[in-house]
């Protein structure tokens, strides 16, 4: 890769050095992606995504331990949401996400979005988000149960009037999360949790984009304009903006990031885009992790840029009819010498880790899966690996005899 220049022509990078540049930024490759443990990943990462989907563990977990390894189940969950002195908070980035607290003042420009719209999926009910800081303020936390219940009845989708007003009263601000407990979100008032350097800072949307934008670098290493709007889901924000052809670009500037081009490939030209000056100036040399990957994994949760970076296509098919399925209902890319080179369904019967479908994109690949599924498979508790389907059916024998050897 080459060095910074001083001026222009725009430093040009390889499609192998923004693939290595990506896994050192999000911690794959070298040690130093393991410093400072679950805080310092997420430091780094800028945001965890959260789902409700629990194949091997809960996402966030599994975002966790593809970087750091098999650290206890429950000191990852300490570590994000520490019960006694909050360092996070729940909020809506590229989806709903775990962020550092110190990130509060950069989403006010959602914050403001979301009060000039007015409404979510739901009208607000007013008297309810009146009730709702009422009774925080006088009983301290509590979660949409306490509060009186989530759902008003019938489907999935009909929240109660309580559920709503909460659930707004996040959106603008007015309330946050900084906990969950039972996989249920713990709602307070900002003030209480969030320091005031934090609460008392007003930012302009474009100092909130740049941001956001410098975030979004640090986190990807080299980013694209689409990288950069699909971190954190930035259209909307931009929608009733005048300028807002020009919004990211300003962002970019003003976040100091370093213009560049990324090499033109054999299926398209050449790209322009910018890098986080500080990824530019480490070469990104180390041990590779081999592991595997939630699907919503900031590494491959952007699958046009996982197809750009590794010539992978993944997708989640979790709410795709089970028949129509190609890889299975939460299949898990394995990340192994810096590429994407198979997939697997996972799923656990007492002590057993089920691979329900593998995937290799070539033979040599079945020592690496072996290796990543028998780790998997320790951290979560079982003593043993079953393969089922292995596609192509001529990997399945060196598969299986790699994971044999594999046995503790």
């Amino acid at each position: 890769m080459a060095s910074l220049p001083s001026a222009e022509p725009r430093l040009t990078l390889t499609a192998d050095d923004v693939r290595r540049i990506a896994l050192r930024a999000q911690g794959f490759l070298g040690s130093e992606g393991r410093r400072g443990g679950v805080g310092g990943m997420l430091q780094r990462l800028g945001a965890v995504q959260l789902d409700t989907i629990s194949v091997l563990a809960r996402s966030h977990e599994l975002v966790a331990y593809a970087r750091l390894g098999p650290l206890p189940r429950q000191a990852i969950e300490r570590a994000y949401w520490h019960p006694r002195k909050p360092a996070t908070f729940e909020y809506w980035a590229h989806a709903a996400c775990i962020l550092p607290l110190q990130q509060w003042p950069s989403f006010a420009i959602r914050r403001r979005a979301f009060r000039a719209r007015g409404l979510r999926w739901h009208e607000v009910p007013e008297q309810a988000c009146a009730e709702v800081l009422a009774r925080l303020r006088a009983e301290g936390p509590l979660t949409a149960t306490q509060l009186g219940g989530a759902k008003s009845g019938g489907e999935w989708w009909d929240w109660s009037d309580v559920k709503i007003a909460v659930e707004w009263l996040l959106d603008i601000g007015e309330v946050v999360c900084v906990r969950r407990t039972g996989w249920r979100r713990v709602y307070d008032l900002p003030e209480r949790v969030v320091p005031a350097e934090y609460l008392d800072t007003e930012l302009s949307d474009e100092e909130c984009l740049a941001r956001l934008a410098a975030v979004a670098a640090r986190a990807l290493g080299v980013v694209t304009r689409a990288d950069l709007v699909d971190f954190h889901r930035l259209p909307g924000l931009a929608r009733a903006r005048q300028d807002k052809a020009d919004l990211i670009s300003k962002a970019a500037a003003a976040a100091g990031l370093v213009p560049i081009t990324l090499e033109a490939g054999r299926k398209g030209p050449a790209v322009p885009g910018w890098a986080d000056p500080v990824a530019l100036d480490r070469a990104p040399r180390g041990r590779h992790r081999t592991t595997l990957l939630s699907p919503f994994d900031s590494l491959v949760w952007d699958r046009k840029r996982t197809q750009r970076m590794f010539g992978f296509s993944h997708s989640l098919e979790a709410y795709v009819p089970a028949h129509k399925r190609v890889h299975g209902y939460f299949a898990m890319p394995l990340l192994a010498g810096g590429h994407l080179v198979g997939r697997v369904d996972p799923a656990r019967s007492g002590r057993t880790l089920i691979a329900r479908r593998v995937s290799l994109e070539r033979g040599s690949a079945a020592e690496a899966m072996a290796q990543a599924l028998r780790e998997a498979a320790s951290w979560v508790g079982c003593d043993e690996v079953r393969i089922e389907v292995v596609q192509p059916t001529g990997y399945a024998s060196r598969l299986r005899s790699a994971l044999a050897a594999s046995t503790p």
